[in-house]
């Protein structure tokens, strides 16, 4: 397979984050979901809006979460809102939480797990999509990056759910007692962003995809008490292609000569996080061999 153009800037600020958008090529019509993590109340190291802000207006884009399957501060729209809101977020864009009217079934094609993918029905409303993540670790998946941003964000509440419990059930407070093996999770993220790829390609609307690596803690944004960052900060990586930009960014720690680097690797391993890799490949959603193409 042809390798993917990764673009990057090693200085994270909002100008660079517009150029190495504009470098992609990647044009986003109509009415722009702008899909990030709002951050759990408590933590601090989501994307700060003083960061996305000159990408968002750029875009006229609108801010768009779900809700969390998890009981933290963000499991209705009224708290999910206000968490937005106390993180700024609103006094930029509106934020749009997409299953704030329920969510609906799109097709999970070639997966081993799940049968659907549960997404908020507002989805709907929009005619491209950027999917911007803020890379860091993650407590189960490992690390998170676009591909976790595009399944478990994108996913209702209840489709959360439906991906951590690897097709076993919609249920927010029995999945929990009821989790799969590891790489079943991996592989339902995987299959979960897959079937958003296609649902858009389907619909001819464009995804363009951006990972920020700064603020490098091995913990998630969801978390509300999160480790700090164990690494100093990297770059802004986009691409066409969610698999290469998610390789791409994982091989900046495994080739990093921060002292931090093994405490990050260590999380990312113990939860064989990079098996979402080659498997997200093997279904068709991109490549793990990429090209890298630096933005000036």
């Amino acid at each position: 397979m042809t390798p993917s153009n990764v673009y990057f800037s090693k200085t994270i600020s909002p100008i660079s984050l517009l150029e190495v958008f504009e470098k992609m090529g990647i044009v986003l019509p109509g009415k722009v979901a702008v899909k990030i993590s709002t951050g759990e109340a408590g933590g601090h190291n989501y994307l700060q809006p003083k960061l996305i802000v000159n990408l968002v207006h750029h875009l006229g884009g609108t801010i768009v979460e779900c809700n969390t399957a998890y009981a933290g501060q963000r499991n209705t729209v009224e708290d999910h809102l206000k968490v937005a809101h106390d993180h700024g977020f609103d006094a930029i864009t509106p934020v749009d939480i997409m299953d704030a009217e329920g969510e609906k079934q799109i097709p999970v094609i070639g997966g081993q797990h799940l049968e659907y993918d549960l997404i908020g029905t507002h989805l709907d409303n929009y005619d491209s999509l950027l999917n911007l993540a803020h890379f860091k670790g993650h407590v189960m998946g490992g690390f998170g990056g676009v591909l976790k941003n595009q399944s478990i964000g994108i996913a209702s509440r209840n489709g959360k759910a439906y991906i951590h419990g690897a097709g076993s059930t919609t249920d927010p407070d029995y999945v929990w007692s009821h989790l799969p093996e590891q790489d079943a999770f991996l592989e339902s993220m995987a299959e979960a962003a897959k079937a958003v790829a296609d649902y858009f390609a389907a619909a001819g609307k464009p995804i363009a995809y951006i990972n920020v690596m700064n603020n490098l803690s091995i913990d998630c944004d969801c978390d509300s008490d999160p480790e700090d960052p164990c690494m100093a900060d990297i770059g802004i990586f986009g691409s066409a292609d969610p698999v290469a930009l998610d390789q791409a960014c994982i091989d900046q720690i495994w080739q990093s000569q921060d002292p931090g680097r093994d405490h990050f690797i260590e999380r990312v391993e113990s939860r064989h996080g990079r098996h979402i890799l080659p498997y997200a490949e093997s279904l068709g959603l991109g490549t793990r061999e990429y090209q890298l193409v630096e933005v000036n």
